[in-house]
């Protein structure tokens, strides 16, 4: 029964891990490469930190002033340093008006806040690079494929112009255009690799490793229509972007602010404790009194309020004014952004699918009826250039539409502020 058990547990694990074994021997993909990107990426890490530095800053707010402590020699005859008639000691701290602490760790604990969205930004920004790295190899590489299909195709037709030539059936200008057309082709695919080179070493750059570094990517292009409606994308974004959260953030403080600033008319205080040592006992209170001890409280008077103090509400208030008007200006701007965006992807997706089912199809079966018909004289080198260019665009407008749709996604992520639900 025991081996039984343990049977099954192995074949359940088994089961379990092989599909991201799968993955693996594929190559990474775009969710494998963000999960790395976010552990290694220096941007991250700094935004990182950074957002924990500012959580050690919400406690300083509670923290009283440092008290100060005065030593006094009084009434020496000599340098004030030595032989003095009395010592003094005092020890002083300030306070603010009850209340003004508390609002000062509300703002402080809602920079820590912002601090926080400031690094999920940065994480939902660097997901897009990396994202976006990793499509663009992807179209680049069907790109170079595309380039390399349409160099086989011309040498085809080489070869074609080249025999009719010889057979004295076309002129040599069609040879020449042939070879023409395929020395430009070849040019275009060797720039191609260039750029996928290029690529690479972009997404080496997201990864923090060296440009030489070989990737194992997975290289299937994969194109999910959006299913999701743009009115939930829209709530979606107004609840979770990270701009328009920081915004709120800003505009709590700038109302914060407004009531500190309102209570700078409210007095702070120092209390002051003062011990007095009579060296000289005619300088005491008495004879017998050497030693004393006394207490004194001050406070602030406001009394030049039209100058600070009404300045800085006034300041205040507009500051907060400003801040709500920032907040609707980005969440008006975030549900455009996202509305466009949905509909430009839409329909690149369409277009693609477009290309991919119908138009290059189409392409490719013009590509040979022309390739047989020059052959028997029926068409001209013009009609096959034709065609030849006719598919290999149609094959670069597929490419072009991916791309957009591809980008598109990325952008909507970003202008969300999380990933597309699946």
């Amino acid at each position: 029964m025991r081996l039984k058990r343990l049977t099954a547990a192995l074949v359940v694990a088994i089961v379990a891990v092989a599909p991201s074994c799968a993955r693996a021997a594929a190559g990474l993909d775009a969710e494998q490469l963000v999960r790395l990107a976010l552990t290694v990426n220096p941007r991250v890490r700094a935004a990182r930190d950074r957002y924990l530095a500012a959580g050690h800053s919400i406690k300083q707010a509670y923290a009283p002033n440092d008290p100060i402590f005065s030593f006094f020699n009084g009434d020496s005859p000599t340098n004030g340093l030595t032989s003095p008639s009395w010592q003094g000691y005092q020890l002083s701290e300030s306070f603010q008006f009850p209340g003004k602490a508390m609002l000062q760790t509300d703002v402080a604990r809602r920079n820590a806040e912002v601090a926080r969205l400031a690094y999920l930004a940065t994480v939902r920004d660097v997901r897009a690079e990396v994202e976006a790295a990793y499509y663009q190899i992807l179209l680049d590489a069907a790109l170079v494929q595309v380039s390399a299909e349409n160099v086989a195709n011309l040498q085809r037709v080489l070869k074609v112009t080249q025999v009719a030539y010889a057979a004295n059936q076309v002129t040599q200008a069609d040879f020449i255009n042939a070879e023409f057309d395929l020395a430009a082709a070849r040019q275009v695919e060797r720039e191609n690799r260039v750029a996928e080179a290029n690529d690479e070493t972009a997404l080496n750059q997201l990864l923090d490793r060296p440009p030489g570094t070989p990737l194992e990517l997975d290289r299937t292009l994969h194109l999910e229509p959006l299913t999701v409606r743009v009115d939930t994308l829209v709530s979606e974004a107004a609840a979770v972007r990270q701009e328009i959260l920081e915004a709120a953030l800003t505009a709590r403080n700038s109302k914060t602010a407004l009531r500190l600033a309102r209570m700078e008319y409210l007095p702070d205080f120092t209390a002051s404790y003062i011990f007095t040592h009579y060296i000289l006992p005619s300088d005491a209170p008495s004879p017998n009194l050497t030693q004393t001890h006394g207490f004194m409280i001050g406070f602030n008077l406001p009394l030049f309020y039209w100058l600070r103090q009404n300045e800085d509400v006034k300041q205040a208030a507009y500051s907060l004014a400003a801040a709500r008007a920032d907040l609707r200006s980005v969440r008006t701007r975030t549900a455009a952004l996202v509305t466009s965006l949905y509909r430009t992807t839409q329909f690149a997706y369409k277009t693609a699918g477009l290309y991919q089912e119908s138009l290059v199809p189409l392409s490719r079966q013009d590509i040979e009826v022309s390739l047989i018909a020059y052959q028997s004289g029926k068409v001209d080198y013009l009609a096959l250039a034709g065609a030849l260019r006719r598919g290999y665009n149609a094959n670069i407008r597929y490419l072009q539409a991916a791309n957009r749709f591809l980008a598109g996604r990325v952008a909507l992520e970003q202008a969300i502020g999380a990933p597309l639900p699946k």
